[in-house]
């Protein structure tokens, strides 16, 4: 399975963790002596099931490396453009490809037995689109002052994970959509608005389990979609706040 690491992002003054970039990309920032996509590449490197990647954002003068074939794409500007330019990448690199892994760059601790779960979950139930989220408890056991936002369901507390896999139709199909669930990836109660106020106000109820939050988002859109449940924290500890970098800094410091 090929992966797209989406690396584009640079930290206007507005942003939290503009002091530490100041203009400079956010995947280049240090964290225990190697830029943070780095760490992510290394993971990648490191997986069995990952045959090429596919980095959108930077060129090869960014000085970073993998083990695996690195095909360079310009930033297209938004999220999704990136994500469906690095599917028409895989294909054109793979016609015969039916999934991808989209993997973000801000979450340094993933490692490569991580990602071979999460291929091996897919491998298992090719849906359109798996979605991992991380119980609170797993986030709180490894990182419990980290400060996610939490989507509150009837039966758990979840973040979303950064490391995602879809079927290389989602590149083509609902775009609309996806645009706007992207656009709010970080407002669980908008997401929920979009998909449906009913949906919305079950979830301010919390009368939602995470199958049935599961059922009614894809009902809405059209597809058949999948939650992974993460055992991992890693893999929703992305880096989105000066107190975030801070851990994962001391924590990848660590012999």
């Amino acid at each position: 399975m090929n992966a797209i690491v989406t690396a584009g992002g640079i930290p206007l003054p507005e942003d939290p963790l503009y002091p530490y970039t100041e203009g400079r990309s956010k995947a280049m920032l240090d964290i225990a002596g190697k830029p943070m996509i780095q760490w992510v590449l290394d993971a990648l490197s490191a997986s069995q099931k990952v045959e090429a990647v596919i980095l959108i954002g930077m060129s090869e003068k960014a000085g970073v490396t993998c083990t695996k074939p690195i095909h360079y794409l310009s930033n297209q500007g938004r999220m999704l453009a990136n994500i469906v330019t690095g599917v028409q990448k895989s294909l054109e690199l793979n016609p015969e490809s039916q999934h991808v892994l989209i993997v973000s760059s801000d979450i340094p601790a993933l490692t490569g037995e991580m990602i071979d779960w999460l291929v091996s979950q897919v491998e298992a139930d090719l849906a359109d689109l798996h979605y991992g989220v991380v119980p609170r408890e797993v986030m709180d056991k490894r990182y419990p002052n980290s400060k996610r936002t939490w989507t509150h369901l009837k039966d758990m507390d979840v973040c979303g994970a950064d490391i995602n896999a879809a079927h290389v139709s989602m590149a083509t199909e609902h775009l609309e959509t996806w645009e706007a669930l992207i656009g709010n990836r970080k407002s669980p109660l908008k997401q929920a608005s979009i998909i449906g106020f009913g949906t919305l106000f079950l979830l301010l109820t919390r009368q939602l389990t995470l199958e049935e939050a599961v059922h009614r988002a894809c009902a809405s859109i059209g597809i058949r979609g999948k939650a992974i449940i993460w055992p991992w924290a890693e893999a929703g500890m992305d880096v989105d706040k000066p107190h975030q970098l801070e851990i994962m800094r001391a924590d990848l410091a660590k012999p």
